[in-house]
């Protein structure tokens, strides 16, 4: 159990140092977190509800940030440059969180077979498979790409991401309304691996 504690701050670590530069994507991350809480409190009472939070809401937020805003330049900080950001990426990197989305986009259309079918609850509930899928699948995939170990670390650190991004980004708001573009925290911090993850 120790082995996997170690393991999973490093992931966090290397997660938070590589990929959340930007004040804008640590608020989005914030507001995403604070929307994956709400969707897990619902989830088992309201599911439809919890899954459109968590797509449209939480992962519309999350992505969005790294997307949009984090820098794709070189990183001083890390020396790293951003392509090399990406092939190390534990998690979804940008490419892989394209074809999530577009699994996203197309998987309720075989509903359309039979449009008695194509109703919001049976589409929110394709939606949470999509979600549930993308997180296992993954996982599987490090199983053999990495190890299991890596695999199962990734997923706890995905399902906990909510708590801890809550924690660790819940200043970022006011610091964005000061002014404070880029985290200045970062320049201070000693890498700790070079081995990246997100999701």
């Amino acid at each position: 159990m120790k082995e996997i504690l170690k393991a999973l701050e490093v992931q966090r670590w290397d997660d938070h140092r590589y990929y959340h530069h930007s004040r804008i994507n640590q608020s989005l991350h914030f507001v995403s977190a604070t929307s994956f809480l709400l969707s897990y409190a619902l989830l088992f009472f309201q599911p439809v509800i919890a899954t459109l939070i968590g797509w449209f809401v939480a992962m519309t937020a999350r992505q969005s940030g790294h997307f949009f805003f984090e820098p794709k330049g070189y990183d001083h900080v890390n020396q790293a440059t951003h392509e090399y950001k990406e092939e190390i990426k534990v998690g979804y990197n940008l490419r892989r969180k394209v074809l999530l989305y577009v699994a996203f986009v197309l998987a309720p259309l075989p509903l359309l077979i039979d449009p008695a079918l194509f109703t919001l609850d049976n589409v929110a509930m394709v939606w949470l498979v999509v979600g549930i899928g993308g997180l296992l699948f993954r996982t599987v995939q490090l199983f053999f790409l990495r190890d299991v170990e890596t695999g199962l670390v990734w997923a706890l650190k995905i399902l906990t991401d909510p708590f801890n991004d809550v924690k660790l980004y819940h200043k970022a708001p006011l610091a964005l309304l000061r002014g404070e573009l880029i985290d200045q925290t970062l320049k201070s911090a000693a890498p700790a691996s070079r081995a990246g993850s997100s999701a």
